[in-house]
């Protein structure tokens, strides 16, 4: 039993609090994503949910991240999409304006970009939030306030403030809890809607509208992605390194030799929520603005998220934000610097020649780790055209949600294997490590 991982989570306090923490700010974010809007009707959402067909491809997509939030009509609706969407406009504007990338790497400079980025969220919550007013009148009976002033200033004032309150939670839980607090708050809003996916399946085998065969092929599928993710995100490209021997004082340093860890994918799974993030905010303005126009009501249908050209568009974007990413974070210009500062060299390579050499290896790395992202991504459209699933229930089924649970909980798995092992205890798995598979 001493051995047990469970219990020496539990031995640790600072791990208990942690992770008790999370748990209690996951619980106030679901309940927050069933508290309908005030001025909404819940029986008339049920109803003209309910009265769908073939359900709503944009509604089922934005639910997806919300965990099904937005068709709650809830407070949480937006949920951190739009604090992500700033994030991206900012990391872009850091690229283009040099200036903007000056002001950043002085003393403050990072506490003022990260507030620009809040007071962004705020505009971009704002302009959903319109959008939100304008779907809502779309629906018969939703809208149970006869003053629209009245109503548009409610959902303004109560989806803003519910997406700047998941922000703040989110900046919590990476604080004081376990994993990244943004990443936690998808990984729940996913997780959460399992159980119901998995009993429509099961009515929809039941009534014989979905082949039971097709359920056991798909079932193995999911669980071969998960395998496939687990391996592509604990592989990696160590380069090596060497430091030369130097005396400072009357002590010698260096003469040691070490790597730095290149993953198959050094973004994560980052690239896959920035352009599924990317696409929602365009996409919730068209759709809420469709109904009354005929060019957006085309428009929303060729940028159905289950059609062709919209997976054309994710996976391009998939590829440009994993290079994007990738740069932004392991700049090999910036690291070269520091290895030849610290009289450090790649064996086989010229010390002028170490930024080359990185950004080569770092590109052979890249375009196969983002196109293996895009494959994985684009899964649940096959899964929904080829054996005729609904897409609320096969984007739950692998794609962009497995890249982000299994992420997630490497992630998370990681920051509790080093807690335990910082308070002397086993790790989660066998021999206290979690490998990483070195290509």
């Amino acid at each position: 039993m001493a051995n047990n991982p469970i219990v020496n989570m539990l031995k640790v306090k600072e791990l208990r609090e942690r992770i008790f923490f999370t748990f209690v700010m996951l619980a106030v974010f679901r309940l927050g994503s069933v508290l309908t809007i005030p001025g909404i009707s819940a029986q008339a959402l049920t109803a003209y949910f309910k009265s769908l067909t073939h359900g709503n491809a944009f509604v089922d997509y934005m639910d997806f991240f919300a965990g099904g939030a937005f068709s709650n009509f809830s407070v949480f609706m937006l949920g951190v999409m739009p604090y992500i969407s700033t994030q991206i406009i900012m990391q872009l504007a850091l690229i283009i304006l040099p200036s903007l990338k000056k002001i950043v790497q002085d003393d403050g400079g990072q506490k003022k970009f990260n507030a620009w980025t809040r007071f962004g969220t705020v505009i971009v919550c704002l302009i959903q939030s319109g959008i939100v007013v304008a779907y809502a009148s779309s629906i018969p009976g939703a809208i149970i306030i006869n003053n629209r002033i009245m109503f548009t200033a409610i959902v303004l004032i109560t989806v803003t403030t519910g997406s700047m309150i998941t922000v703040w939670m989110g900046d919590q839980i990476t604080a004081r809890g376990i994993g990244n607090g943004i990443s936690m708050l998808i990984f729940a809003g996913i997780v959460a809607r399992w159980p119901s996916a998995v009993w429509e399946l099961i009515r929809l085998v039941r009534n014989g509208d979905i082949n039971l065969v097709f359920v056991v092929i798909v079932f193995f599928m999911f669980v071969a992605i998960i395998g496939l993710v687990i391996m592509e995100q604990q592989g990696e490209r160590k380069i090596p390194i060497h430091y030369a021997k130097r005396v400072v004082g009357r002590k010698m340093y260096g003469g040691q030799s070490t790597y730095i860890p290149f993953k198959i994918n050094p973004s994560g799974v980052i690239p896959v929520i920035f352009a599924s993030t990317f696409l929602t905010f365009p996409l919730q303005i068209i759709n809420g603005l469709a109904a009354s126009n005929r060019f957006l009501n085309k428009v929303a249908a060729f940028l159905n998220p289950a059609g062709l050209w919209y997976n054309i568009i994710l996976i391009l974007l998939i590829v440009f934000f994993a290079y994007f990413y990738t740069q932004v974070t392991l700049n090999p210009t910036e690291i070269a610097k520091q290895i030849r500062e610290n009289g450090g060299s790649i064996p086989g390579i010229r010390t002028d020649k170490t930024e080359d050499y990185m950004q080569k290896v770092l590109n052979r790395l890249i375009l196969p780790g983002s196109l293996y992202l895009a494959v994985i991504a684009v899964i649940p459209t096959v899964i929904q055209n080829a054996f005729h699933f609904p897409q609320s229930i096969s984007m739950l089924m692998g794609g962009t949600s497995l890249l982000i649970v299994v992420g997630v909980d490497l992630d998370t798995m990681s920051q509790v294997e080093a807690l335990l092992k910082m308070h002397h205890h086993d790790g989660l798995v066998k021999k206290g490590k979690l490998r990483s598979r070195n290509l």
